[in-house]
């Protein structure tokens, strides 16, 4: 990850341009899935690995610790041995809901557009 004065400067240099604001709490090769995943309700990591199995350990902690800096994932530990910890999608996260819902329309159009011949 960027240090933050690295990360600011970048941010501040794109004009604050909301797609591109967007973009940046979203974009990520498995955020989508994840918050897909977490909008049916809390998972516990490994649920969250198993159902997204071509993600690496590494990436989906690094992937969560980016949402959950953002404000759209909440990461809660229980005080147990072995350590739970369970991701829920916070109200904020939540309100991304039509966002990835215009995506996948969006996405589906372009898929079967695609497949099609190019007129």
């Amino acid at each position: 990850m960027a240090p933050r004065a690295a990360r600011e400067k970048t941010e501040s240099s794109l004009g604050n341009c909301p797609i591109t604001a967007t973009l940046n709490v979203i974009g990520g090769k498995r955020k989508g899935q994840i918050w897909w995943r977490l909008s049916s309700g809390i998972r516990r990591f490994g649920e969250l690995q198993r159902s997204i199995p071509e993600i690496t350990p590494k990436m989906l902690t690094q992937q969560l610790r980016e949402l959950e800096r953002d404000g759209v994932v909440s990461r809660i530990v229980y005080p147990e041995v072995p350590p739970k910890v369970e991701y829920c999608l916070t109200e904020y996260g939540k309100t991304l809901a039509p966002v990835f819902a215009s995506m996948s329309e969006w996405g589906g159009t372009h898929l079967g557009r695609s497949r099609a011949p190019h007129e």
